[in-house]
């Protein structure tokens, strides 16, 4: 076409500058996100379900990705979310010694320096501490206190329930009395013995519910796992809580969020999924409910 020739009024509008403005939006057009569609991680379904291998469209969509860690290209389906992730989740002053917090290590594949990049985070997992029901005066009544629930002070306070604590902690007795001077050491300035008194309540876990617990003392392991936690955050001890534990404070948080229906919590969902993987490899092979706590003081006991 001569340069000096008018353009015709019949001309689409597609030609001249808005053709060629229209080309240059699709070269700019941004990359598909490959994970768009992934769905959202849920710590309770990582936790009961069985270890899945990736599907090989899966693992195609995954080597097309070309994420990057540090710059160099990385193999895994979830770098992008696990990089946006904080060190620690944004928490008010004083806030941390309501959570116990497990270190969760992230590794990344290098594919071009055959090496693994290992980060940790931190998943904080809030403490759920369990509800009353009207016999539940002892519970209650240490909660409002804020005191450990010590079974030797309890038969020493309350000399009806002698009996029923005997016949249920027979077996356990030993022990509770180890735990009963693990904390009088505590009291008097040996700080640190509440870890011990902490392990000593894990243990004991293991063994509830008891008719005891059941008839007039509540999910008082519960409250006690709790606040030796919160004792020994206050006091900067440091510890570690065994996997069922923490499992444990996992579900009662889960419940928790689902009966109020709290907001989807993305940063905890994908720590406490890797936590799963981590702890639990074989998880659903031999599916067993003492695994997880499923029925842990039965459904008698609710949490709030």
């Amino acid at each position: 076409m001569d340069p000096e020739e008018p353009v015709s009024e019949d001309a689409p509008a597609t030609e001249g500058g808005e053709q060629i403005d229209e080309e240059k939006l699709k070269r700019k057009r941004k990359r598909r996100d490959p994970f768009k569609d992934f769905p959202a991680i849920s710590s309770g379904a990582a936790g009961l379900r069985s270890r899945e291998l990736s599907s090989l469209s899966e693992i195609k969509r995954i080597q097309r990705a070309r994420v990057k860690h540090e710059g160099q290209r990385v193999v895994t389906d979830d770098v992008k979310k696990l990089k946006s992730l904080s060190i620690e989740p944004r928490l008010p002053r004083g806030e941390y010694i309501n959570y116990y917090v497990e270190p969760v290590r992230i590794e990344y594949y290098i594919p071009k320096e055959s090496r693994f990049a290992v980060e940790t985070k931190y998943l904080y997992i809030p403490l759920v501490n369990p509800g009353c029901r009207p016999q539940d005066e002892i519970l209650s009544k240490h909660m409002a206190e804020d005191r450990f629930i010590d079974l030797i002070e309890i038969m020493n306070e309350y000399p009806q329930h002698i009996t029923d604590i005997m016949d249920s902690y027979n077996n356990t007795m030993d022990m509770y009395e180890s735990l009963s001077g693990a904390l009088e050491e505590a009291y008097q300035g040996k700080e640190t013995m509440l870890r011990t008194a902490f392990y000593l309540t894990e243990v004991l876990m293991e063994f509830e519910p008891t008719v005891a617990a059941l008839e007039f003392l509540g999910a008082f392991q519960i409250w006690n796992l709790n606040w030796l936690i919160r004792q020994m955050n206050t006091l900067g001890i440091d510890f570690a809580a065994g996997d069922k534990t923490i499992s444990f404070l996992i579900k009662l948080r889960n419940i928790k969020w689902e009966e109020e229906k709290r907001p989807y919590d993305e940063r905890f969902e994908i720590l406490a999924a890797l936590f799963y993987e981590q702890a639990f490899p074989n998880r659903g092979a031999l599916v067993s409910e003492e695994d997880y706590f499923m029925d842990v003081f039965n459904k008698s006991f609710r949490s709030s």
